[in-house]
């Protein structure tokens, strides 16, 4: 029997949950029936980043960033690639620091473009700076 892991919905912020076989198998929302593993990188602000960080089993990979940075201009399509390749070992997530400073204060963003992986509430692992594809995937992976 494959055991049980909580998602929250990126959508809607609603927790699912799902036996982990299930993952790669499309899964939807329970509630908005919006897919919940996606291949891209979710967009969230403060309220949700804290609601799918306390309700959700994977890993977190957030990307902070901001819409003036020139090197999170060049990360944004590797992210997105990454999202592709890593879901369902881990959701990837876009925070805008500019849009949630309180957050970035939180995790002490001090340059962007800063990847931080979570799990369960504890920071994992912190790299600052853009990076290509096979690096980022190195970079999760050996942190799973």
């Amino acid at each position: 029997m494959s055991r049980q892991v909580h998602l929250s919905c990126c959508q809607c912020l609603a927790t699912n949950r799902l036996p982990e076989s299930r993952l790669a198998q499309d899964p939807v929302c329970g509630r908005c029936k919006q897919p919940l593993m996606t291949g891209q990188p979710h967009e969230v602000d403060e309220a949700a980043f804290v609601r799918i960080a306390a309700n959700t089993d994977l890993p977190l990979v957030i990307d902070f960033w901001a819409s003036w940075c020139g090197p999170c201009k060049m990360m944004a399509p590797v992210f997105e690639q990454a999202a592709a390749r890593l879901e369902p070992e881990c959701l990837l997530l876009k925070v805008n620091t500019e849009e949630s400073q309180s957050l970035a204060a939180r995790y002490a963003i001090r340059s962007i473009p800063t990847l931080l992986m979570v799990h369960q509430g504890q920071e994992i692992a912190r790299q600052a700076g853009a990076m290509d594809l096979s690096s980022l995937e190195r970079w999760v992976r050996s942190h799973l």
